[in-house]
């Protein structure tokens, strides 16, 4: 009787561990098989999807109005030159131009002393074209930013009156005063412009010598706001 119930025991025991490892194995496949479609899930995720950064872009500078300034002794007419300037030592001019800066600076000047030889005068014009560049920034805004540094420089002169001017270019100002060299006294006026990329500086002087009588300020800025609506029509003629 003792010996039957130990061989049921041993047997119930074999039942149970061949159950258990089916019961295994069946889950190990099911765990396999899950594993394989979660990652079959990521697999199948497009990697082009990922948000690719797009370069920033910098808008181009906008071009220079002006490409080129105009012959400096050709700026002023003929005209002007004889009313302001009469009996010039040079009519044509004198240029004040370097090797290979004509294209960017440029200048001119006429002296005299007047048809009785004791009216001193003296025209000179001097242009700059500022070319936009990515180092710099555009053309407009370097030569606005060279129009207020010339201003603000004459300005601090003493002695020194500055008036707005309209109708020139697009920004313009006079500057009147008096220098005195060698004893002689000339009321002076310089007018600066800047029309787009280009800078225009009119200076004009005159006086009286042996005792004459010096111009008036009111004449020599109208004289040196006519010289300087010559220069700034040149400009846009030698560009059009």
């Amino acid at each position: 009787m003792e010996r039957r119930r130990r061989t049921s025991k041993r047997r119930l025991a074999v039942l149970l561990a061949g159950a258990t490892v089916p019961a295994l194995l069946v889950a190990g496949c099911s765990s396999g098989s899950g594993g394989s479609s979660g990652s079959d899930a990521d697999g199948g995720k497009d990697s082009s999807a990922a948000a690719v950064p797009s370069a920033t872009t910098t808008p181009p500078l906008a071009p220079a109005r002006f490409a080129t300034l105009p012959s400096s002794c050709r700026t002023v007419t003929k005209d002007t030159v004889s009313s302001l300037v009469p009996k010039a030592k040079h009519s044509g001019g004198t240029t004040t131009d370097t090797a290979g800066s004509g294209s960017t600076r440029s200048g001119c000047s006429w002296t005299g002393n007047g048809k009785d030889g004791f009216q001193y005068r003296w025209l000179a014009v001097s242009l700059e074209r500022y070319d936009s560049s990515a180092q710099l920034g555009a053309a407009d805004l370097q030569a606005h930013k060279r129009f207020t540094d010339e201003i603000a420089a004459l300005e601090k002169a003493s002695g020194t009156t500055a008036t707005g001017v309209t109708g020139l270019g697009d920004e313009a100002r006079s500057i009147s005063g008096k220098a005195t060299v060698a004893k002689v006294t000339s009321q002076n006026d310089t007018v600066v412009v800047r029309t787009g990329n280009v800078i225009l500086i009119v200076e004009y002087n005159g006086a009286g010598l042996e005792g004459k009588k010096n111009p008036s300020a009111k004449s020599v800025q109208s004289d040196a706001e006519r010289a300087a609506k010559d220069a700034v029509a040149s400009v846009a003629a030698a560009n059009a």
